[in-house]
């Protein structure tokens, strides 16, 4: 493969502190490393061997993949110029400027695989279900058949490192069933995670639910037991339930025994779950209160899962995650901007300069939240001295590229973070024309992955991050 050429208003006050008091923005919570349990992180990187899941200093290596609906402007998103192979953002990316040097811009990364071909309309379905898998949808309303997704195949080989192999977040509720778009079933436009061809990850949209699955339910200097509480009882039903489907495949027909195993296929992979917690020992308890729910404000929202995302890799309650700040087609109102109007309405423009100049706002609007988290990753300290971002990568993008157009080459995407060494940021780098399945490659290659040959529509790695 050639080598590629480098050229060079705010939501109520209130709520905002009240959230800040809860979880905060991870900025004022102390280096939580100290609190985790003696097996944590340094017998994670012992039993998991040299370079899976850890960087060079044997700090944890987090990946995350924060999506954002609808494509982007594209010619306010690519710099016009490239000095020295160093990006000059353009107008949506403008607040990542101060932290160019954490930030490299990849373009001409493709998904062949959500061109709609014979199976015509659904662009939105397709960008949401291929982002992450790469591989061809099924056109179904019931009959699910997607992918693995890189971070659920990430997670199968370096889950089992932390308490929480992997953790799904989304800032809207989720649509588990149904059909959404264009005959799709209502699954592929709201799930980025996959863990096979036919399962689904849904994200959580709580806030309050998200911090009780890391840290436990309760106040402050109760969660621990509380959650070892809930162990026990969920130990206990489980116990129960395997007794009696025992029982009942001494009886059942041969059919139903298949049934029977699967469920209990289902029942052993709980009872894995509860075997990991158990071996992490007690959960870690930052001193903050749970955060209240879902807030009104969609900024709010935002806003307050990024900063569970970064207190879950601080904690290093996982390193794998995957965050959908709205799914594809997403038509919400930005009447916090002054954009009355909904936001898939506008991406089809049709090259009024009025309405682009809407989406262009838009598009600002999640990149200034995207660069907050940044900056958040950025003061924050590894226990390698490192900062957080620097021993992170993050991929920001969307599964459409042209919104008015419905294409899928040249993505808007960028690449956040060192990985701990590992990638090249400060950079503007175009590739041409490649499968993005090309980059999960090479960013499981780097975890230490060492299962994966090929994924989704992947033609090699992609050189030069």
């Amino acid at each position: 493969m050639p080598s590629p050429q480098a050229n060079p208003v705010s939501p109520s006050a209130m709520d905002r502190r009240q959230f800040l008091r809860g979880v905060g923005a991870c900025l004022a919570l102390p280096t939580l490393v100290s609190l985790l349990p003696a097996r944590g992180v340094a017998a994670s990187v012992q039993s998991a061997g040299p370079g899976l899941g850890v960087t060079a200093s044997g700090a944890p290596l987090r990946t995350a993949f924060v999506y954002f609906p609808n494509g982007a402007i594209p010619a306010a998103w690519w710099p016009e110029v490239a000095a020295g192979g160093v990006p000059s953002f353009a107008r949506t990316l403008a607040p990542l400027a101060a932290l160019r040097h954490r930030v490299q811009l990849l373009g001409g990364l493709d998904h062949a695989n959500a061109i709609g071909g014979e199976d015509g309309g659904g662009d939105h379905a397709r960008g949401n279900g291929v982002f992450l898998t790469g591989v061809r949808l099924k056109k179904s309303a019931s009959d699910l058949r997607a992918g693995v997704s890189i971070d659920q195949a990430m997670a199968q080989e370096m889950g089992h490192l932390t308490r929480l192999p992997s953790l799904e977040l989304s800032c809207e509720a989720t649509r588990r069933a149904g059909v959404c778009d264009s005959g799709y079933a209502c699954a592929y436009q709201f799930n980025l995670s996959w863990r096979d061809a036919s399962t689904p990850l849904p994200p959580e949209s709580n806030p309050r639910l998200v911090f009780e699955r890391l840290f436990g339910a309760g106040p402050h200097g109760s969660r621990a037991e509380e959650a070892r509480r809930r162990l026990l009882a969920r130990k206990s039903v489980l116990d129960a339930v395997m007794d009696d489907a025992r029982r009942l495949q001494g009886r059942a027909s041969r059919a139903d025994r298949e049934k029977v195993d699967q469920y209990l296929t289902g029942v052993r992979e709980i009872e894995r779950r509860i075997q990991q917690s158990e071996r992490f020992g007690p959960n870690v308890d930052p001193a903050r209160d749970t955060p209240a729910g879902i807030p009104q404000s969609h900024g709010e929202h935002v806003r307050q899962m990024y900063d569970l995302l970064a207190l879950a890799f601080q904690t290093d309650s996982t390193r794998i995650a995957t965050l959908a700040l709205a799914h594809d087609g997403d038509n919400r109102s930005f009447s916090e901007i002054g954009i009355p109007e909904g936001h898939h309405d506008l991406s089809h423009h049709q090259n009024s300069p009025e309405r682009i100049g809407k989406v262009e706002r838009i598009d600002l609007w999640y990149a200034e939240q995207f660069a907050r988290f940044l900056r958040q990753l950025e003061d924050l300290k590894d226990q390698d001295g490192q900062s957080l971002l620097y021993n992170t990568r993050i991929v920001y993008g969307s599964g459409n590229a042209d919104g008015n157009r419905h294409t899928h080459d040249n993505l808007p995407v960028l690449l956040a973070g060192n990985g701990g060494g590992l990638l090249t940021p400060g950079r503007y780098v175009r590739y041409g024309s490649r499968p993005m399945s090309n980059l999960f490659l090479s960013l499981a290659d780097q975890a230490g992955l060492t299962g994966l040959q090929r994924f989704g529509d992947s033609t090699g790695r992609l050189s030069g991050v």
